[in-house]
């Protein structure tokens, strides 16, 4: 590289973390008194740190110590003073509350989801859909409590489970919320109370609640979600089927029974939902789906809960670029802030790839950034870089002609052979 145009006074480190603004920092740590019980680490510098740990994907405290003690002549572009004993560090991840790191990422969200914005949706669908799952991350059971039934061989493990409300026109969470993987995932419910009035919401089967959809339906939201195996309905009528959607098999009123518990005493109560059936050439199988909307079109129904694996696009992302497979602190606050930490560092990641229209692999950039962390190299200009078109040999060239241009003479001889 021209050193002239693409070497830059800061590191890769500190042009990443140049998007993270000093008043929304100061705004998360004075919400939740951040730095009141802490003198010896500051939540900038205990944020920084631990942005140094997910980006360089260090394993344990003493790795984060002595990769940044070899980074001394470089502490200064990062505003850091000195580096953290891990004594210090693991107290800070133990005491300092999770939720500074939490409100930091909502502000960051707010500020750049115009930004990270991507959606193929209709943005009149797009701008109300929310994205409802869960993932679970593995930990030991002396932590948290396992998920599931106990397993014979006593191999159980531990697990928090990462409730998460996507947002689908910035494919990036607008609410998080973790809780023992042991929970059922219904108690969500009670996380999202505030759920824009006249949204639409997709999830999967683990999240159907008969009650919770009365609640969306008072509340004027939309929700799209597939049908249960063993669920049990009544077809009332069926709709008239348009000319172009030639794909639907059905699409009908049906009227589903279910109980309600009312000061200890069960009520039956009865409600009517839109049911689609649809044949997907691709994978060559029906599905079917359950709405309160009778509005929008069938289609558009299909759509919406298509746009559901955007989460589980996301899940893989953040798994695959930051591993959390090993955690700094054996205490559930230290699992959350390294979590928090890692969402964060994806999102710093999203707006950078987005802003410079990047053609690369987003797993590419995340290893660039990774290597060459502590580098003086513009990320933008490696990003351009990428974007040039390497000049190859015309097509018509011969296969062995091209081999003979590029290969040493000492192998042409195996390639005639």
């Amino acid at each position: 590289m021209d050193k002239s145009s693409d070497y830059v006074g800061q590191p890769i480190f500190t042009q990443v973390l140049s998007f993270i603004d000093d008043s929304l920092l100061q705004a998360a740590c004075n919400k939740h008194n951040a730095d009141k019980f802490s003198k010896k680490l500051s939540f900038k510098d205990h944020l920084t740190t631990m942005l140094y740990c997910i980006f360089a994907r260090c394993t344990s405290i003493r790795e984060v110590e002595t990769g940044l003690e070899l980074c001394q002549g470089k502490l200064n572009h990062m505003n850091l003073k000195k580096v953290p004993p891990r004594s210090t560090l693991s107290d800070g991840n133990k005491k300092r509350t999770s939720e500074a790191f939490g409100s930091l990422y909502q502000s960051l969200y707010q500020k750049y989801k115009h930004i990270i914005s991507d959606s193929r949706l209709r943005p009149s669908i797009a701008s109300k859909l929310y994205i409802l799952d869960s993932s679970t991350i593995s930990l030991f059971k002396a932590i948290l409590k396992p998920a599931g039934r106990k397993r014979n061989d006593g191999k159980s493990k531990g697990g928090i489970k990462v409730h998460t409300l996507l947002k689908a026109d910035s494919n990036m969470p607008s609410f998080i919320k973790y809780t023992p993987a042991a929970l059922h995932d219904q108690q969500f419910y009670e996380c999202i109370k505030e759920l824009p009035d006249g949204s639409i919401i997709t999830f999967d089967k683990a999240y159907i609640n008969y009650l919770q959809f009365e609640k969306f339906s008072e509340r004027g939201i939309t929700y799209v979600v597939p049908q249960k195996d063993n669920a049990y309905f009544t077809s009332i009528k069926e709709l008239e089927l348009k000319d172009d959607e030639t794909a639907i098999l059905k699409d009908e009123i049906i009227e589903v029974k279910y109980t309600e518990t009312v000061e200890e005493t069960s009520v039956k109560r009865t409600m009517q939902l839109r049911r689609i059936a649809y044949y997907s050439e691709k994978h060559k199988a029906t599905f079917v789906y359950w709405t309160n909307n009778l509005e929008i079109s069938a289609s558009d129904i299909i759509a919406i809960y298509q746009n559901r694996w955007q989460i589980e696009k996301f899940f893989k992302k953040l798994k695959q670029n930051f591993p959390l497979n090993y955690f700094l602190g054996d205490n559930e606050n230290a699992i959350q802030i390294q979590i928090w930490c890692a969402l964060i560092g994806l999102i710093l990641l999203q707006v950078l790839f987005n802003e410079n229209k990047a053609q690369m692999a987003f797993s590419i950039l995340a290893s660039i950034v990774s290597l060459h962390l502590m580098n003086y190299i513009g990320i933008a200009a490696i990003i351009e870089k990428y974007k040039q078109k390497r000049v190859r040999a015309k097509p018509d060239t011969p296969l062995k002609k091209r081999h003979k241009e590029k290969t040493p003479l000492c192998f042409q001889a195996i390639i005639n052979f």
